[in-house]
């Protein structure tokens, strides 16, 4: 696969929790900000029980939904909102839109099987690390450090509505 620079885009909890039953194990609003200011005007790639997680394509974004039924949106997809039958497809299809919304990469949106697929592929890697260890059924795949170089570690101010502390860190391939 060629094309726009991947971007991996994920808050994960220090046992490498990222879901359990379909849902956010935590609250935390100000990862939520984070989120949309690096993914606003870009194409992202997700799954479907992401997708279904969320209930609709988000605003500023074209979402690009993988899965195995080509009907998932029924005759009348939402705006905003595009179906590819595996992640090969969905990267393509991500290009495609990009070229169209003017911006430079891809982003990558989860779940735990789009995370592990997209790594190997990934070129930036922009975590939320969220001091919790929760129940999980849904985790981050393993990740070959010495592939990735930090670029930037932040200590997030807690917000008040934040359930816990919170640390961005941003990773480049070596």
């Amino acid at each position: 696969m060629t094309g726009l620079p991947i971007t991996i885009v994920a808050a994960v909890a220090r046992n490498g929790a990222l879901g359990l039953r379909n849902a956010i194990p935590w609250r935390a609003p100000s990862d939520l900000k984070r989120f949309k200011d690096i993914t606003w005007g870009r194409p992202l790639i997700m799954g479907r029980k992401t997708f279904q997680a969320i209930g609709k394509p988000l605003p500023g974004r074209e979402t690009v939904v993988v899965t195995r039924d080509p009907g998932f949106f029924g005759a009348e997809p939402p705006d905003h909102a595009h179906v590819a039958g595996d992640f090969a497809a969905a990267v393509a299809r991500a290009n495609d839109l990009a070229a169209g919304m003017h911006c430079a990469e891809i982003i990558v949106a989860g779940g735990a099987e789009i995370y592990r697929q997209a790594l190997p592929l990934g070129r930036f890697l922009r975590l939320t690390r969220v001091d919790c260890e929760p129940p999980a059924d849904a985790f981050f795949p393993d990740v070959e450090w010495a592939q990735w170089r930090e670029l930037r570690r932040e200590t997030a101010p807690r917000g008040e509505r934040d359930e816990f502390d919170l640390e961005y860190v941003d990773f480049e391939r070596r």
